[in-house]
């Protein structure tokens, strides 16, 4: 009989985050997991004690790095100076870097909520009522503000991103594993964010996915495409590339075998 392989999987069971419970979904995850390899469940802020004591380590619900972000970024040097095996890869050129890359990808002309860091460069935006102020390096909405254009103009606004407060009709997100589409959810209510359904993309819809893909080229990972429908066009929201939360508890008992089935492989793939 083949050694199991030793899987470090880090989380955070007791981060709080509106309308998710990470831990039930790591729970789950871990309980299928288990059956196909040695599990060790790490806390994100102990990774570096126990990362020699893996084969691959899994970056899950962490929560925002931005409580310890010295510490994180000591451990990606560690995981980079070791060579250690991690999936999410951390090679991303999204959300993993901050969202810095939504203005470049904005200029660069993709399909992206209109986006600037500057308030020199809020003609760009056009003329709107609302703004939205994020930090650059923000997450799960820490920081973010919605301002008037007069507001802005008292407002410190180093270290943030701009962007108009637009009407979108919904929100829709596509997941996928390295670089195969596995499924989608959205919000039928805009005012209810969390409340999500399984969602059947168009054609369109996943080209406009699989752009997002195919530009920050992650060698391995689960990412997270978000996107809003304005008008009739999808516009990039935010592409999560280090530890999205899945919400598999919207799938279907058959979506969610699959996904965890095609996660198994994925993680074998890595290990062999």
């Amino acid at each position: 009989m083949l050694k199991m392989k030793t899987l470090l999987y880090l989380t955070d069971l007791y981060y709080q985050a509106k309308g998710r419970k990470y831990y039930e979904e790591d729970l789950y995850i871990t309980s299928k997991l288990k059956d196909h390899f040695n599990i060790l469940l790490g806390h994100p802020h102990q990774a570096i004690s126990y990362m020699d004591c893996a084969d691959l380590i899994i970056f899950r619900n962490t929560g925002s790095v931005l409580n310890y972000e010295p510490y994180f970024r000591e451990f990606v040097n560690s995981v980079k100076n070791k060579g250690s095996l991690t999936f999410n890869s951390f090679d991303g050129k999204a959300d993993i870097n901050g969202k810095q890359y939504l203005v470049d990808l904005f200029i660069q002309g993709y399909p992206v909520i209109p986006t600037v860091d500057s308030l020199g460069e809020i003609n760009n935006l056009g003329k709107h009522e609302k703004y939205v102020v994020k930090l650059l390096n923000g997450a799960d909405s820490i920081g973010m503000k919605f301002l008037s254009e007069d507001e802005l103009l008292s407002e410190d606004l180093d270290g943030v991103i701009i962007q108009p407060l637009i009407d979108f009709e919904y929100e829709v997100s596509f997941y996928y594993i390295n670089d195969s589409f596995q499924y989608a959810l959205y919000a039928p209510d805009k005012e209810k964010r969390w409340q999500l359904a399984e969602y059947t993309p168009s054609e369109e819809d996943l080209l406009f996915a699989d752009k997002f893909i195919r530009w920050n080229q992650m060698k391995c990972g689960i990412t997270r495409v978000d996107a809003c429908r304005a008008g009739n066009e999808l516009l990039l929201v935010e592409l999560e590339d280090l530890n999205p939360y899945l919400s598999i508890d919207s799938l279907s008992d058959t979506a969610k075998s699959k996904f965890i089935e095609n996660f198994i492989n994925a993680i074998k793939s890595e290990l062999s």
